[in-house]
């Protein structure tokens, strides 16, 4: 897979940085031709990803940094999409054990890992040796994962 960085966006764990990291990501998958679900996907995808950050690897610390990249990328077969990457310095957790709570839960929360997966074609977490956690999602333009 090929892949062309384009943007990098250093934030804190604060709900007041979702906006602009939100506004980025639309822009982007705009301009790479997403359609406005897909574009609505992503965006929803991103903002998931930030709260649980935000949540569960920096315990609603508010002060705490988050490196939003986004990237186009192109897959062996040409097909064009775009890559974000999350990358925190929170708690590390076994990526492994990141799944959402049990659909039949009937309850607010706990659905961003559901939504994640549902909306993106990829999405892996990793702990990196330096610490913290990062997911990578990627999305193709045309891709609709109940397609698959």
């Amino acid at each position: 897979m090929r892949q062309e960085h384009l943007v990098s966006l250093n934030i804190h764990s604060n709900a007041r940085s979702l906006p602009v990291v939100r506004g980025a990501v639309e822009q982007l998958a705009s301009s790479e031709g997403f359609d406005a679900t897909e574009t609505h996907g992503l965006v929803l995808a991103i903002d998931e990803a930030l709260a649980n950050v935000i949540k569960h690897g920096y315990n609603g610390q508010s002060d705490q940094p988050i490196t939003v990249t986004l990237s186009v990328v192109q897959s062996d077969t040409g097909r064009r999409g775009l890559a974000i990457e999350v990358r925190d310095q929170g708690r590390q957790v076994d990526p492994t054990s990141i799944c959402g709570r049990d659909l039949d839960d009937v309850r607010p929360g706990g659905l961003g890992v559901h939504i994640i997966k549902a909306v993106m074609d990829e999405a892996a977490y990793s702990c990196p040796s330096e610490g913290g956690m990062c997911l990578r999602m990627v999305k193709f333009v045309g891709e609709h994962p109940s397609a698959k």
